[in-house]
């Protein structure tokens, strides 16, 4: 599978999860593919907790429902309806859930590339989210990244240290299939917009750059989730 295949393919999995546990030697592929994601300075601020407790996973899953409900709970009432059917975790269904950390402290108190923009450190967590969802497509692995969560609970749950950020709990798990069409625009909740609406020529609202596919590789749909 080609890198753009990948992205076209990935989804952010919730119902679509076999049950089946994803097996070690590709479980630590998509890991290292992970670890493998650029860093400012080099500083790697990321590290992984794998999570298989059954007991663990209803905890957290327990934790995710209530949540919902909350944020269901403060909607309007048409937007509620919309967001009911909505499956926003695979927790136990997957059967592996991957915490991905973040430490400000890794690399030393001057990191290089970090200085005026301190946001870079969480950014470069972000990015082995994404070769670890990019990997994990190419395997047929589905991901999905659970949001609904307070942080504080999370990082009790797995044992953070109080310097130690949880970024994200990743719902890691081989699938049936991977939806055609992401969940959010398959259920009205919002439709991606296209590339041509999102680039600009010099300035922010600048001159509006062609809509031809990219020279480098296939054209690209506006799914993101």
């Amino acid at each position: 599978m080609s890198v753009y295949e990948a992205i076209r393919l990935r989804r952010d999995v919730r119902a679509e999860f076999t049950g089946a546990p994803v097996d070690e030697a590709t479980l630590w592929r998509i890991l290292d593919a992970a670890h493998r994601a650029p860093s400012v300075g080099n500083s790697q601020p990321w590290d992984f907790v794998v999570v298989r407790d059954p007991a663990t996973l209803r905890r957290f899953a327990e934790h995710v429902a209530d949540k919902r409900v909350e944020f269901r709970d403060a909607l309007p009432p048409e937007r509620a309806a919309t967001f009911e059917p909505i499956k926003i975790e695979g927790i136990v269904e997957s059967g592996t859930g991957v915490v991905v950390s973040y430490d400000h402290d890794r690399g030393g108190p001057q990191v290089l590339g970090r200085a005026t923009v301190p946001e870079t450190g969480i950014y470069s967590a972000v990015l082995a989210i994404q070769n670890l969802w990019l990997a994990a497509t190419a395997e047929s692995i589905g991901v999905g990244w659970v949001s609904f969560y307070d942080a504080a609970f999370l990082a009790e749950l797995v044992g953070l240290p109080p310097n130690i950020r949880p970024v994200a709990w990743l719902c890691v798990g081989p699938v049936r299939e991977f939806q055609t069409v992401p969940d959010l625009e398959r259920f009205g909740w919002r439709t991606g917009r296209p590339l041509s609406e999102a680039v600009h020529r010099e300035t922010f609202g600048g001159q509006r750059l062609s809509a031809e596919p990219p020279a480098a590789g296939p054209a690209m749909d506006s799914a993101t989730t």
